[in-house]
């Protein structure tokens, strides 16, 4: 007999959400949620809406119409910043990183912790460590490195947990492992893992569909614009997703799995 678990509510929900630039419709009322300690992979090809359906998340190009509710409460999202109010965070996939800075500094950019009007080096060397030590991040030598000494997989780490520091609730990540060879790759995927296990809702946009069923909870499916599936990982094959991702299954093929419960265990 399996034992039926019921997850916590969705952080976010998308409803009906729409965007157009002009004539050219890029979401068509889409729905989406997102779950506490659960990362959500969403894939589409090339101009199925993923960049326009993040970028209204978090606030840099507001949806046109639909509702976003934030623990269950509607919310308007017009700038970064009410985004960043509500615990979003995004890391672009070209990260954002001064070179020429060290990781401490780049972590607190634009916010640094002041002590009698100068700069708490000390405070924010502290929290830096102790932020990369939650997320059991070993690879950094010294926080006080510069990023330009830094691998790839450290850059995207660097990145993540500049997003931690800042409390974030809701981590989205766009295309992190893209430009990373396989050993970096798998030392990002297993701080997104640390990421889940912390509480955090991490949404993942990746083409790499090895990485996503690898860390992927749940795979939400843009195509040209409407989300024809929102999966349990468990639930589905490459093959399938492949098919909602390319359109050779048609919307009404697709079975949209609800992940309202979660079922473990076997039967007795």
């Amino acid at each position: 007999m399996s034992e039926t678990i019921t997850p916590p509510e969705p952080i976010i929900q998308l409803v009906g959400v729409k965007k157009s630039f002009g004539p050219v419709s890029v979401l068509k009322g889409v729905d989406l949620n997102v779950y506490p300690g659960r990362v959500t992979a969403l894939v589409g090809d090339n101009g199925a809406g993923k960049s326009t359906l993040i970028k209204g998340l978090a606030g840099v190009q507001p949806y046109d119409s639909g509702e976003v509710l934030i623990d269950g409460k509607h919310r308007d999202l017009h700038a970064p910043r009410d985004a960043a109010s509500l615990g979003i965070e995004v890391v672009y996939q070209d990260l954002a990183l001064c070179d020429n800075l060290d990781i401490v500094q780049n972590m607190f950019l634009g916010r640094e912790e002041l002590s009698h009007g100068t700069f708490d080096e000390g405070r924010m060397e502290k929290d830096a460590s102790d932020t990369l030590r939650s997320l059991s991040v070993r690879t950094v030598k010294s926080v006080r490195q510069k990023v330009s000494s830094l691998s790839g997989g450290q850059r995207q780490t660097v990145a993540i947990a500049r997003a931690v520091l800042k409390n974030a609730r809701v981590v989205i990540l766009d295309e992190p492992t893209a430009a990373l060879g396989v050993a970096q790759t798998e030392q990002v995927l297993n701080l997104v893992r640390r990421l889940s296990d912390q509480g955090v809702a991490v949404v993942l946009i990746s083409h790499n569909l090895a990485d996503v069923f690898s860390v992927a909870d749940d795979i939400a499916v843009l195509y040209l614009g409407q989300m024809v599936a929102q999966i349990a990982t468990s639930e589905t094959t490459r093959d399938d997703v492949v098919g909602y991702i390319t359109g050779t299954k048609t919307l009404g093929d697709v079975e949209i799995i609800n992940t309202s419960t979660i079922r473990t265990g076997g039967d007795e």
